[in-house]
């Protein structure tokens, strides 16, 4: 069985699921039917039913939160502007817990998907399969649960813990449980889906694998901070040799450099959705994202040095002798894009860049003019191989210092075919190789929606962030360190479960 999100095949094959699963956009999370009421006794019957209900636990990723729109995320760090819209006021220090958007949508999202793996959890094991498909079944489910849970952690610290379906509304007004004890959940929820899930590639299927479910953990202790973890995690993923760095940096984002790529370790996957919001990411959407100069200057020249020491940087000519990444990154929003017939396109839709620049990354240029009814098969990457290399250069530097086997890690990501920059110095120390770890990371994963959880981790939220201001308007950004590490619980939560303590300073 093939995982899709797939509005036109997988959502309506999975309708019974999804009117078991469904919160509706107009309702709160806790503003819903009882999950367990709506049990149908004519489900959980056959093979096909848990198929279904494996569908439906996945189409949970066909959100704002695991699509495209992470590259709001950028917006809030640091990478990108926008000239309207929720997550440019946020960059802006405008964040209440009425303000909706992006503060809503990631507490909703979530657990809308909680709800689904905890629904089929408590029930696929009445169907009539062999129990070690079932046992299959449930570690992909817990990896989905495990994701949605780290998740909500990274922007809302400890959160109300549920890990079975709860028989009425007041069950589920609880109290948060502690950041450290949902930490827990997760890691014992990935443990179970490692042990069970099998160790292939991820290939063309969508079904999450042993390598998805360790490089996760590895993201999850990463972030806690636990080095050793972070690094045995990804060190088994290298050494089990599923996963590889693909030779075509640049195709890797697009439709057709996906389908069995040996990078990609899990990704929210589409296929023909007739729904307009899930279209190729195209330079931007709406061309309201983005690149900021900042993000430009990060990459460097291709003697391997920053462009404030190259004799190779040139002014004038910003592409000229850079990392090649940069060019399949962003690129002046004046740029003509040329088709293979010859053709001269737009990059953008219909809004001029406040940066100057647009984004290139998952733009095919064979699709371009793009508008609002443009529809796409191309999936969001959430997980792919080059994190495992940089988790495990950053948790062995972190323990041990600029090893062998730190400079292999980062060098193997630099080298990649086509990309083939210069491997690092030798001789850096500790705190140097963090940097250029940290800078690999930036460069490496730009406009993939992960530079704030990266700063907010290190610590360099506020001393970066507010150094920014917006191009167009020059009105400064605000981080506040007090507050803002964690974003406050929607006010439409709160109002609705009274056990729900607001996080401090909102």
């Amino acid at each position: 069985m093939k995982i899709y999100i797939n509005r036109g095949k997988v959502i309506s094959y999975t309708i019974v699921l999804l009117a078991l699963f469904t919160m509706s956009c107009e309702n709160d999370f806790l503003d819903k039917n009882p999950l367990t009421e709506i049990s149908s006794p004519t489900f959980w019957n056959t093979q096909n039913d848990a198929d279904m209900a494996l569908a439906g636990c996945y189409s949970r990723l066909n959100t704002n939160t695991f699509n495209f729109h992470n590259l709001s995320f950028d917006v809030l760090g640091g990478e990108a502007s926008r000239g309207d819209g929720n997550a440019q006021n946020m960059a802006l220090g405008l964040i209440e817990a009425t303000s909706g958007g992006l503060i809503s949508s990631v507490f909703t999202d979530c657990y809308r998907g909680i709800a689904s793996c905890n629904f089929f959890l408590a029930n696929i094991d009445k169907t009539p399969i062999p129990a070690s498909t079932i046992d299959v079944y449930k570690a992909e489910v817990l990896f989905l649960r495990a994701l949605f849970y780290f998740t909500l952690t990274d922007y809302y610290g400890g959160v109300p813990l549920y890990t079975e379906p709860f028989e009425n509304i007041d069950e589920a007004k609880v109290a948060q449980s502690s950041k450290a004890e949902v930490i827990a959940q997760v890691i014992a929820d990935l443990d179970v889906a490692i042990a069970q899930l099998p160790n292939t590639d991820y290939s063309s299927t969508g079904h999450a694998v042993k390598g998805s479910a360790l490089a996760l953990k590895s993201r999850v202790l990463l972030f806690q901070g636990d080095w050793s973890g972070a690094a045995a995690a990804a060190n088994q993923v290298m050494t089990e040799g599923k996963f590889s760095l693909s030779d075509d940096f640049k195709n890797m984002f697009l439709v057709y450099g996906q389908d069995g790529n040996p990078e990609i370790m899990f990704s929210t996957r589409y296929l023909n959705p007739d729904n307009s919001s899930q279209q190729d990411i195209q330079m931007e959407w709406w061309g309201a994202w983005h690149p900021r100069e900042e993000l430009r200057d990060a990459f460097e020249c291709t003697d391997g040095l920053p462009i404030s020491e190259s004799p190779l940087y040139d002014p004038a000519n910003y592409k000229l002798n850079r990392d090649p990444r940069l060019e399949l990154t962003l690129k002046p929003f004046d740029d003509p894009a040329i088709k293979a017939s010859g053709e001269v396109v737009s990059y953008a839709y219909n809004t001029p860049s406040s940066t100057g620049y647009m984004p290139t990354k998952g733009a095919d240029v064979e699709e371009l003019p793009v508008d609002y009814s443009t529809l796409s098969e191309q999936d969001w990457i959430l997980i792919r191989y080059a994190e495992v290399l940089l988790n495990y250069a950053e948790a062995t530097n972190e323990i041990s210092g600029p090893t062998t086997e730190v400079y292999d890690a980062v060098n193997t990501v630099r080298g990649r075919p086509g990309i083939e920059m210069p491997p690092l110095p030798d001789g850096l120390t500790k705190d140097e190789m963090r940097a250029r770890i940290w800078n690999e990371r930036r460069v490496e994963f730009a406009l993939e929606g992960r530079r704030f959880g990266d700063i907010k981790r290190w610590k360099l939220a506020e001393t970066y962030l507010n150094t920014l201001v917006e191009p167009d308007s020059g009105v400064p950004r605000v981080f506040n360190p007090a507050k803002h590490y964690l974003w406050p619980f929607p006010q439409s939560e709160m109002d609705v479960n009274p056990n729900l303590q607001q996080n401090p300073g909102y």
